[in-house]
């Protein structure tokens, strides 16, 4: 069985979801036949920089010809589609960092003319893991190519590439899909696949994905195998899990009123549920960062995406903290905490201490807490 988020990836230009920027110059620039010789696609994962080198590929191979976009239909993007068209390499850069890997799979193949296509194309993933000769090796190649040679190099770390390699691509940011257009696509696919769903299963996969299309398909899936065909609220918070509101609201209050034995308390259901602490100290930051917000400008309307009930309850939480300080200091250490509890063999120590911390600042012997 193919995996959802390949099932779905998009064949053309027009099935992209999000990253309308990058889409739309790279059509005009297809139909005025204008493009680059390099290009850079970095961004978050998942976001869709291989799947948009796939596209750009069939683009300047399609049979349609030169200055027409591709449909998908003929075989030279059904070979591209597959992975299997010779004109078309894929290389990671992240197992082949080395001066010796550009030179053999790179420089010394560019010269040779195309197999099939008008074009070789060299899609380098991770290329932020090139070592710094490697990327000497390339300069030269990059910024001089053949004719019938495009680069297009993605990275989810673009500060990491020389800036003489930057200075020669043309560079697009993809960004993090909104949460709108990918609750949208999970609808769809839910659809065409048969699922039964509830909406707010939907909404907590959405959350945990972070803007990236690929990880909200493959937490899909595998609730869809879980349930046999159904995605449930119940079975999305297991997987993931997500702490109800009520929880975190009951967290915020107690750290607001400084009552450590409802936080440690808080701590020892979390841990007797097996939930994940980490992803609790990250859902217990984004509730103080609205806290924060509200407290600082209101609870107003568009400034806290949330329900009116949860923005009264909010309102209630900040009025309780006193001030905007005390949750930016509560804000920075739960920062902090989810830094260091990704390294961690105790989490719940590290949280414990943590929520401590931020209830009794005499507790904590630093400048910011005097």
């Amino acid at each position: 069985m193919e995996s959802l988020y390949r099932k779905y990836r998009p064949q053309t230009f027009a099935d992209v979801v999000g990253q309308q920027h990058v889409v739309g110059t790279l059509e005009r620039a297809v139909l005025e036949g204008r493009q680059s010789h390099a290009y850079l696609f970095c961004g978050p994962r998942g976001t869709g920089k291989t799947t948009m080198a796939r596209l750009l590929a069939k683009a300047l191979m399609c049979e349609r010809g030169a200055g027409q976009l591709p449909d998908g239909s003929c075989e030279q993007c059904r070979l591209i589609a597959a992975g299997k068209h010779p004109d078309v390499y894929e290389l990671d850069a992240a197992s082949r960092t080395g001066v010796d890997n550009v030179r053999e799979e790179i420089i010394n193949s560019v010269g040779y003319a195309p197999v099939r296509g008008r074009y070789k194309l060299y899609i380098i993933d991770e290329v932020h893991m090139l070592t710094t000769t490697a990327f000497n090796a390339l300069l030269k190649t990059l910024e001089e190519p053949p004719s019938h040679v495009v680069f297009v190099l993605c990275t989810t770390d673009p500060q990491k590439i020389p800036a003489t390699i930057l200075s020669r691509v043309q560079r697009f940011d993809f960004h993090a899909i909104a949460h709108e257009d990918i609750l949208h696509q999970l609808q769809k696919v839910c659809q065409q696949e048969g699922f039964g769903y509830d909406p707010a299963a939907l909404e907590l996969v959405v959350r945990h994905a972070r803007g990236g299309m690929r990880d909200a398909l493959s937490t899909l899936e595998q609730l869809s195998v879980f349930g046999g065909g159904q995605v449930s609220a119940e079975a999305a918070r297991d997987l993931l899990g997500e702490v109800s509101g009520a929880q975190l609201a009951q967290t915020s209050l107690a750290l607001a009123r400084r009552d450590v034995a409802a936080l440690f308390g808080e701590v020892a259901t979390l841990v007797d549920a097996g939930r994940d602490l980490l992803q609790f100290s990250r859902e217990l930051a984004a509730r103080l960062r609205d806290c924060y917000v509200v407290a600082a400008v209101g609870a107003r309307p568009g400034v806290v995406d949330l329900p009116e009930d949860e923005l009264r309850a909010l309102d209630e939480e900040a009025a309780a903290f006193g001030s905007p300080d005390r949750l930016s200091r509560a804000l920075g250490i739960m920062g902090d905490a989810s830094r260091e509890m990704r390294t961690a063999t105790n989490q719940r120590l590290v949280l414990e201490v943590a929520l401590t911390r931020i209830a009794r600042p005499k507790s904590d012997l630093t400048l910011d807490a005097l």
